[in-house]
């Protein structure tokens, strides 16, 4: 099975001129705060074929969530989260609160937000849940700043 997945890479990457695994770099992910994030990381991905140019609206793409979730259609896979079943008491106001979404600006869609916090590996939430997060993990979960910390040129001594 090893010999098959390295002639099939190889294949891949010789017919569309690509190098490395197959896989390298495809898939990110990051920490979300449940509250004011979520549902905008459901309309991010929800619209990225849209952004991708393959279809006009989330509806037409055939593994987008849109549809389940604005339109009611059936998915044994999907299971709905807390904060969807919050737009709504009954499920045709959560289909219309979720559609409502995606009628918005999308300059206020946090989607440079959710990149950011997507591909640095980063906690995608307020600074609260940025600093529980970070004090929970014992790691940083934000972009730290460029250069050396100014406590350690303190000691420095110029000629």
């Amino acid at each position: 099975m090893q010999r098959v997945a390295q002639l099939h890479t190889q294949y891949v990457n010789r017919t569309y001129g690509r190098s490395g695994s197959l896989w390298e770099g495809r898939f990110r992910s990051c920490l979300v705060q449940a509250e004011d994030y979520l549902l905008a990381c459901y309309r991010y991905v929800d619209a990225n074929p849209v952004r991708a140019g393959l279809c006009a609206h989330p509806r037409d793409h055939e593994w987008s969530s849109y549809r389940f979730n604005a339109e009611g259609l059936p998915d044994d896979s999907m299971t709905p989260h807390d904060e969807y079943r919050r737009l709504g008491l009954i499920s045709s106001t959560r289909r219309d609160a979720y559609a409502e979404l995606f009628k918005s600006d999308p300059r206020y869609w946090r989607t440079d937000e959710i990149r950011k916090a997507t591909n640095g590996n980063f906690a995608l939430g307020n600074d609260t849940f940025r600093r529980s997060m970070a004090k929970a993990l014992g790691r940083r979960v934000d972009q730290g700043k460029p250069g050396r910390p100014a406590t350690a040129l303190k000691n420095v001594v110029c000629p």
